[in-house]
Formats: C-alpha cells, structure tokens, sequence
C-alpha cells in the first residue's frame, strides 16, 4: 500500500490562473520529489481599475512518501 501527503500552496501569475497552477507546482517541485497531483479549489484575482492584474490558484498537491 502506498502512502501520500498532501500540501496546500498558492501560485501566483500575473497572465493567467493557468500560469498561477503552474507556478504553484513549478516552485513545489524544487523541493518536493514525486508529485503525483494537484487539486484546485478555490481561484481568485486582484483588480486594479477594472482589470486583473494578479491570479492567484489556491492548490492541494499530492506526493508519494517513500519508505525508509
């Protein structure tokens, strides 16, 4: 039986909510070896004058523990 945990992070671009998901496993992936998944659960975006200028993706990702 394999074993998982689960992190939660936020990602942030300033082209796209896409780009924010990316950038939440990107930067993750430096550190955490193995992710085997991502979740998005809640997106949201800065406004300025009417138009969006920062996205940001609110993310679970899912990476296997290894047995030592």
């Amino acid at each position: 039986m394999s074993l998982a945990k689960v992190i939660e992070l936020v990602g942030e671009s300033s082209t796209s909510w896409d780009d924010a998901v990316k950038d939440a496993v990107e930067r993750a992936s430096k550190t955490v070896e193995d992710i085997s998944g991502v979740e998005v659960y809640n997106l949201t975006a800065e406004v300025r004058d009417g138009e969006l200028v920062e996205y940001k993706a609110n993310v679970k990702l899912a990476f296997g523990l290894k047995d030592r």
